[in-house]
């Protein structure tokens, strides 16, 4: 289907009849609360049970019970429970309508006017200000910048903080802000139906009696902000729940626990037990009316013949099943709910997960759920914001051989840093960012002094990157970056004297060390995934030609001259001093290049810019032609931060045997990055299987090759297709009694799992992944979240929980067995999904391991505790039973027993404090001055040494009998626990020192981080100059400009719409 929209009609989208711009999270409303909640609840058996109870119980020839004994606990339990799920729903309700109630200015009768979101309809033109949500999914029209670009931040849909470009048809962009001009576009839009894929998008725009096609880059997404850019005005083509980040919410799901599956299990079978003892005692009955109940007759006054002894019976069987119904009384489930409120308040007042900074204390927002946290065996990982900070820090770097960023104590040796170390007092103050701090005074000596390897380092820094800079009105310079380790380097280069200060589509203008200088830039290499590396060329003040590089090791060092080779294999060990540290490494590289040389590279490729065939393959080779010869300057070590934390919650999560997988919308380098910073994955490991397919027989291959290594033999794979459920499931049984040595990780991108979780692939993905250490997904969508964890749900019939801060990370929370939303960065989404909530990821350890582990033991005590005590109520009736002729009387009068039991609990209670406060009253001591001559006796008695010595002495005593017995049976008779603890302990003892050796390089390393968090196509969008705002000329150095210039960027540009236009049939996109 597709759908059609058309600008500024309201009636004529009417008739479609599209989905307005409400949203719905909650599950209930006003009038299916009651019968839905009944059904929800009546699926616990435990309550349809007790139902046909007092169904039975009103029937008054077989009750010899009151209907008011069940049916006033079953309610009490049915409204608590329904008073529970009401208060969730309210806030979920009250979520939603803060939301639905957001203003936003819509163009309506060709005035802007204040509408709710909710209010907002298919068609509508509306405006969005600098740092505004997005309010439905938008074709962009116009926008403030340049050429219809706008910025925007997609961090709710994929969790990346960096920016990203749209930009407006050039059609479109010329509207401008004029009101008029927009409220007469009358343009029709025609699409695709409303789906769930983030990165892509196909439409065409019929205006003016021609058509343009749309595709994701002319598309504002609900759930983005709007970023360094005053204004934009967009026309709405999904709204509410049709657009893709409500497409990508999972729906509430009703969540019981393992114990209350069980519970129901166990209530059928007691049930089915209680119907054998009826059928016995009803048996019973029969033989003994037949055989001695015909002499009772007469004392009874009943006719011959009103009651035959199998009807006496066949009402009996149903009176006993009234009696003998205490064997699962329902005050089991008042009980549970009670102690799950008791865990649940333990969680909220736990002071070791409360977050000082924020003033945030864990919060339990469900009461039914505690006591799955000790069983869960996968975790399913956000990784921004919640392994991460997302703040990228410039730590150390290599530099002609020698490092700089560490901290050297009065003895030459390396010391860590800490709050007491003064940082460096930078040479530029008035443009330092303050927030930047460099602790190693050597690198600014190094630069006052001149070091030209150190200048042209830092220089490298300056000029290499697709940064745009502004100065906001307090006149402070600001960085608009693409990627967040991108701007970590520039602010480095700032803080150190060499300041970018700004750039045309020509020319880039730094100031070194208090000095304006202009660069002529005469070409700009940019990156890609093949790549891996970025380079400009220049020409400086004194008419040199220069080329500046910077990549992935792996791939610029092949490019070095040979005479780099000493200075590579310094800067090699500490790339991988750095990489151990977790660091983010790129190396650094520069060239200078033959004036004429230049222009003959330049003229070629001008005319592979103007190729109709093999372009990009003429234009890629030429790149590679000129990227060689490089000379080596260093490198530099980014740490993307994570939480406090994050690696002994890690590690100790590993030893408790559950199994962690990252699920990330960021790109794959950089998940990986911080998999090695998590030790999740280690330089240690035997093998890390990277499935990047693009079809599924390549997906299916590269998953069955990663199992035969994995394996070490040659298996018979069949060609995926699975029969049924039932072989897929003998099958996935099979890998737990595999043996698998050694560590795995499985690295897989959105793309290939698209794929992979095709129903005759996914076996094999899970096959695989369930036998790896690690598992890491990357560039995942939020359905693929959750998709990923309802194949582990389905298949491997194991407890999983999904933690997360973001709006992307909510279906998967709400798939998950257990949600945890970490209130982060990222807004509040995740958390008002989630089952429960806290600041930081490493509360997560003591969330699973205290409160789980004790919530799931004490419940299996209680439950234990309690069937032992009502069979044992129970079966007194069944044994009295033979001794009353099977009449089905009670053993026990209820109101008795019940009485007994208030009197004897609540009055020992009350004697207990009575006594003791009369013992210490004031009043006692007035009757009795002489016997009671110390008034507050408790307190002074606390003074006296020989009461303390008492204390001990019995403490002693008491204790030591129990300690004894616990040493000698943890010795003689040690449980699994003890057993895996006294090995871990002997581990400890064995393991030999820690000794430092070279770690074996691998192409996937986490030193190339850097160049896989850029994003292609920034080189073209800035040489165009289409993302620069109109100003005056930066002050040059004289330089004349050449003939050469980057107009071949712009045809270039031209040229690929062109193409996309054309060949808009075939899905293709345009890359800036």
């Amino acid at each position: 289907m597709e759908r059609i929209v058309k600008a500024n009609d309201r009636e004529y989208n009417e008739k479609f009849q599209y989905a307005d711009n409400r949203i719905h999270t909650s599950k209930y409303n006003i009038l299916t609360f009651l019968p839905i909640n009944l059904f929800e609840q009546f699926q616990r058996v435990a309550n349809a049970y007790f139902l046909c109870l007092l169904i039975l119980q009103l029937i008054p020839e077989i009750s010899s019970l009151t209907w008011f004994t069940t049916i006033v606990p079953l309610v009490l339990v049915i409204t608590m429970t329904a008073v529970k799920d009401a208060t969730d729903d309210y806030f979920r309700h009250k979520s939603d309508n803060q939301v639905n109630n957001r203003q936003s200015e819509v163009l309506i009768d060709s005035k802007l006017q204040n509408e709710k979101w909710m209010n907002v309809k298919v068609g509508d033109i509306i405006k969005l200000e600098n740092n505004q949500f997005v309010a439905a999914d938008l074709l962009l029209l116009s926008s403030s910048e340049p050429h219809g670009l706008c910025y925007v931040e997609t961090a709710e849909l994929d969790g990346e903080t960096n920016l990203k470009v749209r930009h407006a048809l050039s059609v479109t962009s010329e509207l401008g802000a004029d009101i008029n001009r927009l409220a007469r576009f009358d343009g029709i839009v025609v699409c695709e139906a409303p789906n769930n894929k983030l990165d892509k998008f196909m439409g065409i725009l019929s205006w003016k009696d021609s058509k343009h096609s749309l595709n994701n880059e002319k598309i504002i997404l609900r759930g983005c902000i709007l970023r360094n850019t005053s204004w934009c005005f967009g026309m709405v083509i999904f709204a509410g729940p049709d657009t893709k980040l409500m497409q990508n919410s999972g729906k509430t799901k009703f969540k019981r626990t393992s114990i209350d599956r069980l519970m129901n299990t166990l209530v059928l079978w007691i049930f089915g037990f209680l119907i054998c003892l009826g059928i016995i005692l009803a048996i019973g009955n029969s033989i003994w009316e037949s055989q001695i109940g015909d002499q009772f007759r007469t004392f009874l006054f009943w006719n011959e013949g009103e009651k035959s002894s199998v009807f006496s019976g066949f009402l009996t069987f149903w009176s006993y099943i009234i009696i003998l119904n205490t064997v699962v009384p329902i005050s089991l489930y008042v009980s549970m709910e009670v102690i799950r409120l008791g865990h649940s308040y333990f969680i909220n007042w736990d002071r070791k997960m409360y977050y000082s900074r924020k003033a945030t204390p864990a919060e339990a927002r469900t009461t039914t759920l505690n006591e799955e946290l000790g069983q869960i065996e996968y975790i399913f990982s956000d990784k921004t914001g919640t392994l991460t900070q997302n703040i990228m820090t410039f730590k150390r770097c290599s530099i002609n051989g020698r490092i700089y960023g560490e901290v050297p104590d009065d003895l030459d040796q390396k010391t860590e840093i800490t709050q007491e170390k003064e940082p460096v007092d930078f040479l530029v103050k008035s443009q330092v960012d303050r927030e930047f701090q460099f602790f190693d005074y050597n690198l600014m000596e190094s630069i006052k002094m001149g070091d030209p390897k150190v200048h042209e380092f830092l220089r490298v820094l300056a000029l290499c990157h697709t940064v745009m800079s502004e100065e906001n009105s307090a006149g402070e310079l600001i960085y608009q970056v693409q990627s967040p380790d991108e701007g970590a380097l520039v602010t480095a280069a700032r803080n150190f004297g060499f300041i970018f200060k700004s750039r045309t589509p020509e020319t880039i203008t730094i100031e070194e060390l208090g000095t304006l200088v202009t660069y002529q830039l005469l070409a700009f290499l940019d990156f890609n995934n093949t790549r891996k590396r970025m380079s400009v060329i220049v020409r400086n003040p004194e008419g040199q030609i220069k080329l500046y590089s910077k990549g992935a090791d792996t791939i610029l060092f092949e490019k070095l001259h040979p005479s780099n080779e000493v200075l590579l294999s310094l800067t090699s060990d500490h790339l991988s001093e750095f990489a151990g540290e977790g660091l983010r490494t790129l190396a650094i590289a520069h060239r200078d290049l033959d004036d004429k040389y230049f222009k003959e590279w330049h003229k070629m490729l001008e005319d592979a810019n103007a190729a109709t065939e093999e372009r990009d393959e003429r234009i890629a080779g030429l790149y590679e032609e000129i990227e060689r010869d490089l000379m080596l300057l260093g490198a530099t070590a980014v740490e993307d931060k994570l939480q406090e934390g994050v690696i002994e919650t890690v590690t100790s999560l590993s030893l408790a045997n559950i199994k962690i997988w990252v699920l990330t919308g960021d790109k794959q380098e950089t998940a990986i990055n911080i998999g090695y910073a998590c030790n999740m994955l280690t330089d240690d490991m035997n093998d890390v299987f990277v499935i990047a397919g693009n079809n599924a027989v390549e997906v299916r291959e590269e998953l069955r090759k990663a199992k035969e290594n994995l394996s070490g033999q040659n298996r018979n794979v069949s060609n995926g297709h699975v029969v049924c459920e039932k072989k897929q499931q003998l099958e996935l049984d099979s890998i737990v009694e595999e043996t698998v040595t050694g560590d795995y990780a499985l690295i897989i991108n959105g793309h290939s799992l698209a794929h992979a979780l095709e129903s005759d692939v996914k076996s094999d993905l899970l096959e695989l992944a369930c036998m790896c250490k690690t598992v890491v997904c990357c560039r995942v969508t939020p359905l693929q979240k959750a998709q990923v964890v309802e194949l582990v749900k389905k298949y491997r019939n194991a407890v999983t929980l999904a933690i997360g801060d973001g709006a992307n990370d909510v279906s998967m929370i709400k798939s998950a067995h257990i949600g945890v939303g970490i209130s982060g960065q990222e807004g509040l989404q995740a958390v008002l999904a989630s089952d429960y909530s806290f600041a930081q990821f490493r509360y997560l350890q003591r969330l699973l391991l205290v409160h789980g582990r004790w919530s799931y033991f004490r419940m299996c005590k209680f439950l234990c505790y309690f069937f032992y005590k009502n069979f044992a109520f129970t079966l007194v009736h069944f044994w009295f039973g033979f001794f009353c002729g099977f009449s089905a009387q009670i053993a026990l009068d209820t109101s008795y027993w019940t009485f007994i039991n208030h009197v004897f609990i609540w009055g020992s209670i009350a004697i207990y404090f009575s006594i003791l406060f009369t013992m210490h009253s004031n009043g006692i001591f007035g009757i009795f001055p002489k016997q009671f001559p110390f008034v507050g006796n408790a307190r002074h008695s606390l003074t006296q040494k020989c009461i303390w010595l008492v204390i001990l002495l019995t403490t002693v005593a008491s204790v030591l009998p129990v300690v004894v017995f616990r040493f000698l049976k943890v010795n003689l008779y040690p449980t699994l626990s003890d057993q895996i603890r006294r090995w871990q302990k002997a581990q400890k003892k064995a393991r030999p020192p820690s000794s430092r050796r070279p770690r074996t390089r691998r192409s996937s390393s986490r030193r190339s981080g850097y160049a896989f968090a850029h994003q292609e196509g920034y080189g073209e969008l800035i040489t165009s100059g289409k993302n620069m705002r109109a100003k005056n000329p930066p002050p040059t150095s004289g330089l004349e400009k050449t003939h050469y210039n980057s107009t071949s960027w712009i045809e270039n540009l031209c040229k690929k719409t062109t193409d996309t236009v054309s060949s808009f049939g075939q899905d293709k996109t345009v890359k800036l």
